[in-house]
């Protein structure tokens, strides 16, 4: 048992899903334990999971969130692999490093803005969407040209490459894995949103409609089952990227101390 409380101690899976289901329990007992009139008991919230499971409303529900999430990630992943990976272009650079700073902007300032330039609420969620992403992405990429060593470089000029060829070897191919890398982690930005832009606009319902609703109106056992129901799928697509990712590329499981 010692060995579980030191650092950079290799746990197999089958040790590995013993123990995740030990806390499990654990948590569960605790959670049990806990008495509030307020807080609900783990078998509310799975009497409201399955109520909700149950509805149709929840499926339409699921495609409409899902849907944006994956066109918003889709078009947003185009335009920040454009900008990030022509950071290296002198020219080009003072746009990626301003696209950086606008992590540091709320989207709620921004709604004004973005209505007037969206046609539609499926518009303007997108927009809203993409803009939220996009500087994470890019900011992402370039923490990753910033990380190309002097040596790269050279090995390309001593195969007699020119600067393009060097780029497209060092950037496009040689970082390929980092995108699904990058991509895999702005997927879990993007979903953590979509409940959030969809309150801003409820145009097309969605599950951030929902649950904004459950909030004010419906019990906390139903608020607490559909963000297990989010978490779950934000868990299936970060590790359905994550099997993507190394069965495309092998190789990164012989970078990663497990």
């Amino acid at each position: 048992m010692k060995h579980l409380f030191r650092p950079f101690v290799y746990l197999d899976k089958k040790n590995f899903l013993i123990l995740f289901l030990a806390e499990i329990v654990i948590a569960l007992i605790l959670w049990t334990q806990f008495k509030s009139e307020l807080f609900p008991t783990p078998w509310m919230v799975l009497k409201s999971l399955l109520a909700l499971l149950s509805t149709k409303a929840f499926y339409d529900d699921l495609i409409v969130s899902t849907t944006l999430t994956f066109t918003g990630m889709g078009i947003a992943s185009i335009i920040s692999l454009a900008v990030g990976y022509t950071y290296l272009i002198p020219v080009l650079k003072p746009i990626t490093n301003s696209i950086v700073f606008f992590r540091f902007i709320p989207l709620t300032g921004l709604l004004f803005f973005f209505t007037v330039l969206s046609n539609n609420g499926h518009q303007l969620k997108l927009i809203l969407l993409i803009f939220g992403i996009v500087p994470f992405f890019v900011t992402s990429l370039k923490e990753q040209m910033d990380a190309i060593s002097t040596q790269e470089f050279e090995l390309c000029k001593t195969l007699r490459m020119n600067n393009w060829q060097a780029w497209v070897e060092i950037v496009v191919i040689g970082r390929r894995d980092y995108v699904l890398l990058a991509m895999k982690q702005n997927l879990a930005i993007s979903w953590l949103m979509i409940t959030m832009v969809e309150g801003l606009n409820r145009s097309e319902g969605g599950f951030g409609v929902y649950l904004n609703d459950s909030n004010k109106f419906r019990p906390l056992a139903d608020v607490l089952a559909l963000l297990l129901v989010l978490f779950i799928l934000g868990i299936s697509f970060d590790g359905g990227l994550g099997k993507v990712r190394e069965l495309i590329f092998p190789y990164v499981k012989l970078k990663t101390l497990k």
